[in-house]
């Protein structure tokens, strides 16, 4: 929130809020003496866009090196998340979500239910960017014969109808997916994290009516987070905590006409830092910044093998805040502190 004076476009923006937050660290490490102090970089969702970004910014402005950037469900190129048309690559790549997803509904054939779920979408994700990205480049050129072969793989692995998707041209993006994956049942899955679901007005419609997984933690999340600013930090604000701030028009304006793409600041800042270490979470069940996007990004940052070997992901059987999974939380302490210990 801006105080007095201060016009929020001056913040609200990808450089925009880079420049600030990266003011503030620097001012931050003067303030309290911890110039010489191991530094980390944490972000979840937006906040690993932050993240990376600031991990380059803050070397080559600031000459601040980092010595972890920890990135809790990531989105570093925004063209793997956007599903618009033209665009066909995250139709591959949200193929193993729609997998898990399936798979934890019991929607999929007994023969995937009856495996570990890290075994299954192995197969999934070779099968994405294997026969079905070269489905969706041929688009048209695809013979009725071959379009049929697809789709019905495309429903074993999605747990979709066959139907459903060839009347998508094969490509039923998300927001389809959440209504139709247990149309049948009368229940909607979420985005945050489709192990939750919900029920709509009718069952007709092709899109939800809401996110049954924000509807299970905005109210338990608002009250804990007011709670603990107050009792804990003895923090008193009565104009309130807003889970999602109106920050809109958020400007993009270094990457207009294109898709933003971090993963090159974040490539930068670990080869001009050879002590620079990243952690990546990954849920199974998170919709919004789904995992095999995170790892395609990674692994198009054409790391060299000791680079790559800085980058530790970790995968959890949980969504966007898998944190709330109880034994996803445990693994993740252990697992952050981990990455911790690793990187002073």
């Amino acid at each position: 929130r801006a105080v007095n004076g201060e016009k929020e476009s001056n913040y609200h923006g990808y450089v925009e809020d880079i420049t600030s937050v990266g003011a503030f660290v620097r001012n931050f490490l003067s303030r309290y003496d911890r110039w010489a102090s191991p530094k980390f970089l944490a972000g979840e969702s937006y906040g690993t866009t932050r993240a990376a970004g600031l991990s380059k910014y803050l070397q080559d402005t600031h000459r601040i090196y980092i010595n972890g950037v920890i990135l809790i469900s990531a989105v570093l190129n925004f063209g793997t998340n956007n599903y618009d048309i033209g665009n066909d690559l995250p139709r591959a790549l949200y193929i193993p979500s729609y997998t898990a997803a399936a798979w934890y509904h019991k929607k999929l054939a007994p023969a995937l239910l009856a495996r570990p779920i890290a075994d299954v979408l192995k197969e999934s994700e070779a099968w994405a960017i294997g026969e079905y990205a070269s489905a969706l480049i041929k688009g048209g050129w695809m013979s009725a014969k071959e379009k049929e072969a697809i789709a019905e793989k495309m429903a074993y692995w999605t747990g979709l109808s066959k139907e459903l998707c060839l009347q998508a041209n094969l490509r039923v993006d998300e927001n389809r997916f959440y209504k139709a994956l247990r149309r049948g049942d009368g229940l909607s899955v979420g985005r945050l994290d489709a192990r939750f679901t919900g029920r709509d007005l009718d069952d007709a419609g092709e899109y939800v009516d809401f996110d049954p997984s924000f509807a299970n933690i905005d109210g338990p999340f608002t009250a804990t987070i007011n709670d603990y600013l107050s009792k804990e930090l003895k923090f008193k604000e009565e104009k309130g905590y807003n889970v999602f701030g109106n920050v809109y028009p958020w400007s993009y304006k270094n990457v207009q006409n294109k898709y933003l793409n971090v993963a090159e600041s974040l490539r930068d800042a670990m080869a001009k830092n050879p002590n620079l270490k990243v952690y990546l979470g990954c849920g199974y069940y998170d919709f919004a910044t789904p995992y095999f996007t995170a790892l395609y990004d990674v692994e198009h940052m054409f790391l060299r093998p000791e680079q790559r070997a800085r980058v530790d992901i970790k995968f959890y059987e949980s969504g966007h805040m898998y944190y709330i999974h109880k034994p996803s939380l445990i693994q993740f302490k252990k697992d952050i502190d981990s990455f911790f210990d690793s990187s002073k």
